[in-house]
Protein backbone atom coordinates (compact mmCIF):
# COMPACT_ATOMS: atom_id res chain seq x y z
CA UNK A 1 0.00 0.00 0.00
CA UNK A 2 1.44 3.36 -1.02
CA UNK A 3 1.49 6.45 1.18
CA UNK A 4 -0.35 9.43 -0.28
CA UNK A 5 1.95 12.44 0.01
CA UNK A 6 1.09 16.13 -0.36
CA UNK A 7 4.01 18.55 -0.76
CA UNK A 8 3.66 22.15 0.36
CA UNK A 9 5.82 24.67 -1.50
CA UNK A 10 6.08 22.16 -4.32
CA UNK A 11 7.45 24.67 -6.84
CA UNK A 12 10.35 25.91 -4.70
CA UNK A 13 13.88 24.56 -4.42
CA UNK A 14 13.03 22.29 -1.52
CA UNK A 15 9.76 21.28 -3.15
CA UNK A 16 11.60 20.10 -6.26
CA UNK A 17 13.93 17.95 -4.13
CA UNK A 18 10.92 16.43 -2.38
CA UNK A 19 9.15 15.74 -5.66
CA UNK A 20 12.17 13.94 -7.00
CA UNK A 21 12.40 11.86 -3.83
CA UNK A 22 8.74 10.87 -4.08
CA UNK A 23 9.10 9.92 -7.75
CA UNK A 24 12.07 7.67 -6.89
CA UNK A 25 10.34 5.78 -4.05
CA UNK A 26 7.62 3.32 -5.07
CA UNK A 27 6.19 3.32 -1.55
CA UNK A 28 4.99 6.91 -2.09
CA UNK A 29 2.22 8.32 -4.27
CA UNK A 30 2.25 12.01 -5.11
CA UNK A 31 -1.28 12.91 -4.06
CA UNK A 32 -1.14 16.70 -4.00
CA UNK A 33 1.15 19.68 -4.61
CA UNK A 34 0.60 23.10 -3.04
CA UNK A 35 1.84 26.46 -4.31
CA UNK A 36 1.28 30.10 -3.43
CA UNK A 37 -1.98 31.72 -4.44
CA UNK A 38 -1.50 33.72 -7.63
CA UNK A 39 1.64 31.84 -8.67
CA UNK A 40 2.01 31.12 -12.38
CA UNK A 41 2.68 27.47 -11.49
CA UNK A 42 -0.82 26.92 -10.07
CA UNK A 43 -2.73 24.68 -12.45
CA UNK A 44 0.38 23.12 -13.99
CA UNK A 45 1.37 19.50 -13.64
CA UNK A 46 3.59 19.08 -10.57
CA UNK A 47 5.98 16.88 -12.56
CA UNK A 48 6.43 19.35 -15.40
CA UNK A 49 9.93 20.40 -14.34
CA UNK A 50 10.99 16.74 -14.51
CA UNK A 51 9.30 16.13 -17.84
CA UNK A 52 6.65 13.99 -16.14
CA UNK A 53 2.90 13.93 -16.64
CA UNK A 54 1.70 13.00 -13.15
CA UNK A 55 -1.91 14.11 -13.35
CA UNK A 56 -1.34 16.00 -10.08
CA UNK A 57 -1.67 19.74 -10.59
CA UNK A 58 -0.23 22.46 -8.39
CA UNK A 59 -3.05 23.92 -6.30
CA UNK A 60 -3.48 26.82 -3.90
CA UNK A 61 -6.45 25.12 -2.19
CA UNK A 62 -4.94 23.24 0.75
CA UNK A 63 -8.31 22.15 2.08
CA UNK A 64 -9.09 20.33 -1.15
CA UNK A 65 -5.56 18.96 -1.65
CA UNK A 66 -5.43 17.40 1.82
CA UNK A 67 -8.74 15.55 1.68
CA UNK A 68 -8.00 11.81 2.07
CA UNK A 69 -4.22 12.40 2.04
CA UNK A 70 -1.90 10.52 4.39
CA UNK A 71 0.99 12.93 5.03
CA UNK A 72 1.75 16.58 4.31
CA UNK A 73 5.44 17.49 3.99
CA UNK A 74 5.90 21.18 4.66
CA UNK A 75 9.01 23.36 4.20
CA UNK A 76 7.42 26.80 3.86
CA UNK A 77 7.03 29.77 6.24
CA UNK A 78 5.71 29.75 9.82
CA UNK A 79 2.40 31.44 9.00
CA UNK A 80 1.69 29.08 6.12
CA UNK A 81 2.72 26.05 8.17
CA UNK A 82 0.28 26.98 10.93
CA UNK A 83 -2.51 27.34 8.36
CA UNK A 84 -1.64 23.91 6.98
CA UNK A 85 -1.51 22.53 10.51
CA UNK A 86 -5.10 23.58 11.13
CA UNK A 87 -6.25 21.91 7.92
CA UNK A 88 -4.27 18.77 8.70
CA UNK A 89 -6.10 18.49 11.99
CA UNK A 90 -9.43 18.92 10.25
CA UNK A 91 -8.68 16.11 7.79
CA UNK A 92 -6.61 13.95 10.17
CA UNK A 93 -3.53 14.21 7.96
CA UNK A 94 -0.09 13.54 9.46
CA UNK A 95 2.29 16.49 9.24
CA UNK A 96 6.05 16.65 8.63
CA UNK A 97 7.24 20.19 9.40
CA UNK A 98 10.70 21.31 8.29
CA UNK A 99 9.84 25.01 8.39
CA UNK A 100 12.04 27.20 10.61
CA UNK A 101 11.63 30.59 12.28
CA UNK A 102 8.73 29.78 14.60
CA UNK A 103 8.16 31.88 17.72
CA UNK A 104 7.71 30.28 21.13
CA UNK A 105 3.96 30.86 20.85
CA UNK A 106 3.82 29.26 17.40
CA UNK A 107 5.75 26.23 18.64
CA UNK A 108 3.19 25.89 21.42
CA UNK A 109 0.46 25.64 18.76
CA UNK A 110 2.34 22.81 17.07
CA UNK A 111 2.66 21.00 20.39
CA UNK A 112 -1.07 21.43 21.06
CA UNK A 113 -1.91 20.08 17.59
CA UNK A 114 0.17 16.96 18.27
CA UNK A 115 -2.51 15.89 20.73
CA UNK A 116 -4.81 15.40 17.71
CA UNK A 117 -2.47 14.30 14.90
CA UNK A 118 1.08 12.92 14.73
CA UNK A 119 3.74 15.47 13.78
CA UNK A 120 7.46 15.29 13.03
CA UNK A 121 8.79 18.78 13.69
CA UNK A 122 12.52 19.30 13.09
CA UNK A 123 14.49 22.35 11.95
CA UNK A 124 16.78 20.09 9.95
CA UNK A 125 15.74 16.71 8.54
CA UNK A 126 19.24 15.58 7.62
CA UNK A 127 20.45 12.34 9.19
CA UNK A 128 23.93 13.81 9.63
CA UNK A 129 22.62 16.87 11.47
CA UNK A 130 20.62 14.66 13.83
CA UNK A 131 23.84 12.83 14.70
CA UNK A 132 25.59 16.21 15.06
CA UNK A 133 23.01 17.30 17.65
CA UNK A 134 23.71 14.18 19.72
CA UNK A 135 27.47 14.67 19.47
CA UNK A 136 27.22 18.31 20.56
CA UNK A 137 25.23 17.41 23.67
CA UNK A 138 27.76 14.72 24.60
CA UNK A 139 30.70 17.06 23.95
CA UNK A 140 29.15 19.76 26.14
CA UNK A 141 28.79 17.29 29.00
CA UNK A 142 32.51 16.49 28.82
CA UNK A 143 33.82 19.96 27.95
CA UNK A 144 31.73 21.70 30.57
CA UNK A 145 34.55 23.46 32.39
CA UNK A 146 37.02 25.87 30.82
CA UNK A 147 35.61 25.72 27.30
CA UNK A 148 33.65 28.45 25.52
CA UNK A 149 30.90 27.34 23.11
CA UNK A 150 30.15 29.12 19.85
CA UNK A 151 27.65 28.09 17.15
CA UNK A 152 28.56 29.30 13.66
CA UNK A 153 26.24 28.92 10.68
CA UNK A 154 26.06 30.04 7.06
CA UNK A 155 23.20 29.82 4.59
CA UNK A 156 22.24 31.19 1.17
CA UNK A 157 21.28 34.81 0.64
CA UNK A 158 17.56 34.02 0.43
CA UNK A 159 17.14 32.62 3.95
CA UNK A 160 14.89 34.93 5.95
CA UNK A 161 15.44 33.85 9.58
CA UNK A 162 18.54 34.00 11.76
CA UNK A 163 20.05 32.18 13.51
CA UNK A 164 18.93 29.14 11.57
CA UNK A 165 16.59 26.67 13.24
CA UNK A 166 19.39 24.11 13.15
CA UNK A 167 21.81 26.48 14.86
CA UNK A 168 19.28 27.07 17.61
CA UNK A 169 18.73 23.33 17.98
CA UNK A 170 22.49 22.84 18.29
CA UNK A 171 22.56 25.57 20.92
CA UNK A 172 19.80 23.78 22.81
CA UNK A 173 21.79 20.54 22.68
CA UNK A 174 24.89 22.28 24.04
CA UNK A 175 22.86 23.96 26.79
CA UNK A 176 21.33 20.63 27.74
CA UNK A 177 24.82 19.16 28.03
CA UNK A 178 25.68 22.03 30.38
CA UNK A 179 22.43 21.44 32.31
CA UNK A 180 21.21 24.91 31.39
CA UNK A 181 18.37 26.42 29.39
CA UNK A 182 19.43 28.11 26.15
CA UNK A 183 17.29 31.16 26.88
CA UNK A 184 19.41 31.80 29.98
CA UNK A 185 22.83 31.51 28.34
CA UNK A 186 22.53 32.47 24.65
CA UNK A 187 24.31 35.47 23.13
CA UNK A 188 22.95 36.30 19.67
CA UNK A 189 24.82 39.52 18.86
CA UNK A 190 28.03 41.34 19.76
CA UNK A 191 28.90 44.92 18.88
CA UNK A 192 31.13 47.58 20.34
CA UNK A 193 32.91 47.17 23.67
CA UNK A 194 31.36 43.97 24.99
CA UNK A 195 33.82 43.22 27.76
CA UNK A 196 35.39 39.83 28.41
CA UNK A 197 33.46 36.73 27.44
CA UNK A 198 31.40 35.40 30.32
CA UNK A 199 31.86 31.74 31.18
CA UNK A 200 28.92 29.41 30.57
CA UNK A 201 27.48 31.42 27.68
CA UNK A 202 26.71 30.03 24.21
CA UNK A 203 27.42 32.45 21.38
CA UNK A 204 25.94 32.49 17.88
CA UNK A 205 27.43 33.83 14.65
CA UNK A 206 25.34 34.04 11.47
CA UNK A 207 26.54 34.43 7.88
CA UNK A 208 24.45 34.79 4.73
CA UNK A 209 25.53 34.73 1.10
CA UNK A 210 25.53 33.07 -2.27
CA UNK A 211 23.93 29.67 -2.67
CA UNK A 212 25.21 27.97 0.49
CA UNK A 213 22.75 25.19 1.33
CA UNK A 214 23.73 25.04 4.98
CA UNK A 215 26.94 24.90 7.05
CA UNK A 216 27.00 24.49 10.83
CA UNK A 217 29.95 24.33 13.22
CA UNK A 218 29.92 24.13 17.00
CA UNK A 219 33.20 25.30 18.53
CA UNK A 220 34.40 24.30 21.99
CA UNK A 221 37.31 26.70 22.61
CA UNK A 222 39.56 25.98 25.57
CA UNK A 223 42.99 27.18 26.62
CA UNK A 224 45.51 25.44 24.40
CA UNK A 225 43.02 23.48 22.28
CA UNK A 226 39.83 23.84 20.29
CA UNK A 227 37.30 21.16 19.36
CA UNK A 228 35.08 21.82 16.32
CA UNK A 229 32.16 19.67 15.20
CA UNK A 230 31.00 20.53 11.69
CA UNK A 231 28.32 19.56 9.23
CA UNK A 232 28.25 20.95 5.68
CA UNK A 233 25.37 20.41 3.28
CA UNK A 234 25.92 20.54 -0.48
CA UNK A 235 22.49 19.42 -1.68
CA UNK A 236 18.86 19.66 -0.63
CA UNK A 237 18.39 16.03 -1.61
CA UNK A 238 19.38 14.84 1.86
CA UNK A 239 16.82 17.18 3.42
CA UNK A 240 14.23 15.53 1.21
CA UNK A 241 15.35 12.00 2.05
CA UNK A 242 15.14 12.77 5.75
CA UNK A 243 11.67 14.27 5.36
CA UNK A 244 10.45 11.24 3.42
CA UNK A 245 11.92 8.98 6.10
CA UNK A 246 9.95 11.03 8.64
CA UNK A 247 6.77 10.52 6.58
CA UNK A 248 7.27 6.75 6.71
CA UNK A 249 7.86 6.95 10.46
CA UNK A 250 4.48 8.64 10.97
CA UNK A 251 2.41 6.04 9.10
CA UNK A 252 1.57 3.95 12.16
CA UNK A 253 1.40 6.88 14.61
CA UNK A 254 -1.93 8.18 15.89
CA UNK A 255 -0.80 11.29 17.79
CA UNK A 256 2.39 12.75 19.19
CA UNK A 257 5.15 15.29 18.62
CA UNK A 258 8.38 13.78 17.27
CA UNK A 259 11.70 14.93 15.85
CA UNK A 260 14.41 13.30 13.78
CA UNK A 261 15.94 11.62 16.82
CA UNK A 262 12.68 9.69 17.15
CA UNK A 263 12.65 8.95 13.43
CA UNK A 264 16.19 7.53 13.59
CA UNK A 265 15.50 5.50 16.71
CA UNK A 266 17.82 7.47 18.97
CA UNK A 267 15.07 7.53 21.61
CA UNK A 268 14.22 3.78 21.66
CA UNK A 269 12.06 3.97 24.77
CA UNK A 270 9.65 6.54 23.38
CA UNK A 271 6.43 5.23 21.86
CA UNK A 272 3.16 6.86 20.74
Amino acid sequence: MTTKIVIAGATGRMGHALLQGVFEDVSFQLYGALGRAGSATVGRDAGEIFGKNTGVYVSDDADEALQDADVLIDFTRPEASLDYLEICQRHQVKHVIGTTGFTVEQKAKIEAASKKIPIVFAPNMRVGVTLLINLVEQAAKVLNDGYDIEVVEMHHRYKVDAPSGTALRLGEAAAKGLEQSLKDCAIYAREGVTGEREAGKIGFATMRGGDVVGDHTVVFAGIGERVEITHKASSRATFAQGALRAAKFLIDKKVGLFDMQDVLGLRPNRHN
